[in-house]
């Protein structure tokens, strides 16, 4: 018993099992100092985020050529191998190569974090990590009403991406249309109530369709896409209850409903500024003439089985 222990022990296998793992575990101590010297250096979110993945490929990639060194000699046949099947991959698909490098770009555009995106099956919301394997979101909606966080963290496969649509909402525009409609009562100077849309929609978000209008720009040129107006417009329409004022404009995917919050108000006071001018419609039901009614009642009413 004692020699195999002696034998195993001077084994040169397992010491340099040994070795790596007291190496591997030297770099996990070393990633998990430099994270913390990073969190307590950088301030930014998204730097500090970008500084810490990019610190954990560095620690991933040191192990590895780490765990090559040690086992240089044994790996060698490997390495060989893996030089010949590369080299008749190449052979074989010329282009498999800028393929690949075409996927993984199309994944990393759609799946940076902090962008939204909704990949299907009813899950949206913003990309907080990417890891090998699986993509970590925090979820938006469901029962949640507009674009807020209801906390839900949500962890998918990436293998995902390459088998439903993905909606993103930040990608290449990262602006989106929205509308508000305005029902103002048949009677109202429904000029005015357009120059007043008009008006508060340039104060609220024209910051919004100046920033988009370069960003949109882009998109054509990138896309076999028209021209869209940016800029907020104002549509009427009119129906049997009341005149439809409908008001277009491009907003900050993050910022939709604050922005549409914001919106409202400030027209609400704009037209109670208007002194009547203009008003807002409401669902009403006008009765104007009652049919006659007429009702006769007989003299003498005999009911069978009463007492006269």
């Amino acid at each position: 018993m004692e020699d195999r222990l002696t034998e195993w022990l001077v084994d040169p296998t397992v010491g340099r099992l040994v070795f790596l793992a007291v190496g591997l575990l030297t770099i996990r101590l070393l990633l998990g100092g430099v994270q913390r010297s990073l969190a307590r250096r950088i301030d930014d979110a998204g730097l500090r985020y970008r500084t810490r993945k990019g610190a954990t490929l560095v620690a991933y990639l040191a192990a590895f050529l780490f765990a090559a060194v040690v086992f240089s000699e044994r790996l060698g046949g490997f390495t060989v191998a893996f030089g010949v099947a590369g080299a008749g991959g190449g052979v074989r698909a010329p282009g498999s190569h800028r393929q690949r490098g075409r996927l993984a770009g199309r994944f990393l555009r759609r799946f940076l974090p902090s962008r939204r995106s909704h990949p299907a099956r009813g899950i949206r919301g913003d990309v907080i990590d990417i890891g090998i394997l699986g993509t970590t979101l925090m979820e938006c909606g469901q029962w949640v009403n507009g674009d807020r966080y209801n906390g839900r963290i949500v962890r998918i496969a990436n293998s995902f991406v390459f088998k439903e649509p993905v909606f993103n909402y930040s990608a290449d525009f990262p602006f989106v249309w929205d509308e508000i409609l305005v029902p103002v009562k048949y009677g109202s100077d429904y000029h005015e109530a357009r120059q007043l849309l008009e008006r508060v929609a340039d104060e609220v978000v024209g910051e919004y369709a100046r920033g988009a209008e370069a960003a949109w720009r882009d998109v054509v040129a990138k896309f076999l896409i028209e021209h869209a107006r940016v800029a907020p417009t104002v549509t009427l329409s009119a129906n049997e209850n009341w005149i439809e004022l409908t008001l277009r404009y491009v907003v900050d995917y993050k910022r939709r409903r604050a922005t549409k919050d914001t919106l409202f108000t400030r027209i609400l006071q704009e037209i109670d500024a208007t002194d009547g001018r203009v008003g807002i419609a409401a669902s009403t039901l006008n009765i104007e003439e009652l049919a006659p009614l007429d009702v006769r009642v007989a003299d003498e009413v005999r009911i069978r089985g009463s007492v006269p």
